[in-house]
């Protein structure tokens, strides 16, 4: 089971959150910076991702975590907040 760090307040935009996760989750090259793509390259993994969040984030930010969270969740994993 992989272990994410993550402080949404780092990341100025969607993109950005994506950016990270891809590259702390390894994700291929055509992982697509969205919750769709994000699902199905976590679908194809073994063992869930847990999460741990240093923040809630802000706007933006805080609505694609939310929606990064749900996947996490509903592939198994699990979301532990820190604030």
């Amino acid at each position: 089971m992989q272990t994410l760090y993550l402080d949404p307040s780092r990341y100025p935009t969607p993109r950005a959150l994506h950016a990270a996760l891809k590259a702390m989750l390894s994700l291929p090259d055509w992982y697509g910076m969205n919750a769709d793509a994000l699902h199905d390259c976590l679908s194809e993994r073994r063992e869930p991702v847990n999460l741990w969040l240093a923040s809630p984030g802000e706007g933006e930010v805080a609505r694609a975590l939310d929606t990064v969270c749900a996947v996490v969740e509903d592939l198994g994993g699990k979301v532990t907040q820190l604030f």
